[in-house]
């Protein structure tokens, strides 16, 4: 899959800071209007003109959020860019710039990071943003990557988190679950691998949950889709953390409740079969496994017939009073309260 450039690696140290910036950047190039001035001076410069700005940015730190033993770094780079670019589509906004900031040890040659760019590249050309600046240094724990994502959006399309009203309907993008499947296999072969390093196993048939867990994409196509059935999400956020937390984010900032679908809520069927294989049930896996990226937003009930049918988008509940909480509602028609079990960064290992 990759090339083997074991005999090409050139220290850091030989290049410099601003030889380093220039290597890993010279081969992007401004492809919007916004971008007056890209990288190359003290600041980048942007002009929205008619349209509101939307800001985010994320932090990925190895042995944190990801392990460099399966993950490859044109992968990485390639994630990295699209959790930030998910945050802004999360505001029904487009995505036009993104800054990255590095931070290695000498571990790392030239080349490694050259390949982390070129993931970096990718995902600019598919998305259509443009790098317009970042910052490198050095990190004495290893690989350190933060990205911040730059959108426009009319005023009257944005979609905040605190709109959702009583008896709006709750909808997801795609399915849930596979990305945290990814994780299980990817996990469970590096353990075995350290014992057995001669050991390879044959993962095809969890292509699909790896690729979503090493290389997620995010739901750009879902503001396109939204946009062009003229359907205005009234809130919205992305799934990043687990579905559970990001309906109670929803509820909790528009003030209401909500009752979930067990039975609704959209799984790929090679994720239910892995659940099974790891003796895991596929609803908590849905509610709780987080790094789908996929979109999580409530409408009006008129608009129901302008999605109804659309193989993209899956109704799981509806918005009700915030007295009557936010619950999932079991396949044997059971209330039960919904609780945050998402990633929580802080918590305890």
């Amino acid at each position: 899959m990759f090339e083997n450039k074991e005999s090409e690696k050139t220290p850091l140290g030989q290049l410099g800071e601003f030889g380093l910036i220039d290597k890993l950047t010279n081969k992007f190039k401004a492809k919007n209007t916004e971008t007056i001035k890209a990288i190359g001076d003290d600041a980048a410069v942007l002009d929205f003109q008619d349209n509101k700005c939307v800001v985010s940015t994320d932090l990925l730190i190895e042995g944190v959020h990801f392990n460099l033993s399966y993950m490859p770094l044109k992968h990485l780079g390639y994630k990295a860019v699209v959790v930030n670019l998910s945050d802004i589509y999360a505001m029904n906004a487009m995505a036009t710039q993104i800054t990255v900031s590095i931070a290695v040890s000498n571990r790392f040659p030239l080349e490694a990071l050259e390949e982390l760019y070129e993931g970096i590249n990718l995902a600019c050309k598919l998305y259509n943003v443009d790098l317009v600046g970042g910052d490198t240094s050095t990190s004495q724990t290893g690989l350190i990557i933060s990205v911040t994502a730059i959108g426009k959006v009319k005023e009257e399309n944005l979609a905040y988190r605190d709109g959702a009203k009583e008896n709006d309907l709750l909808v997801v993008s795609g399915d849930l679950g596979a990305a945290y499947m990814g994780l299980q296999v990817l996990e469970r072969e590096n353990e075995v691998f350290k014992v057995n390093p001669k050991n390879q196993p044959d993962l095809s048939p969890y292509s699909y949950i790896i690729e979503r867990q090493l290389k997620p994409e995010a739901r750009k196509d879902i503001v396109d889709l939204l946009a062009e059935l003229e359907v205005h999400p009234t809130s919205m956020i992305d799934i990043s953390d687990g579905l559970s937390s990001e309906i109670l984010h929803l509820c909790e900032k528009s003030e209401v409740g909500c009752n979930l679908y067990e039975e609704k809520i959209p799984l790929d069927p090679t994720v239910i079969s892995v659940c099974e294989e790891f003796n895991l049930d596929s609803t908590l896996v849905a509610l709780s496994g987080g790094e789908d990226y996929e979109l999580l937003f409530t409408i009006s009930q008129k608009e129901f017939p302008k999605i109804k049918g659309n193989p993209n988008l899956t109704v799981v509940g509806h918005i009700t009073a915030k007295s009557e909480g936010a619950h999932l509602v079991s396949r044997n028609n059971s209330k039960i309260p919904i609780t945050a079990q998402g990633w929580n960064p802080f918590a305890k290992a």
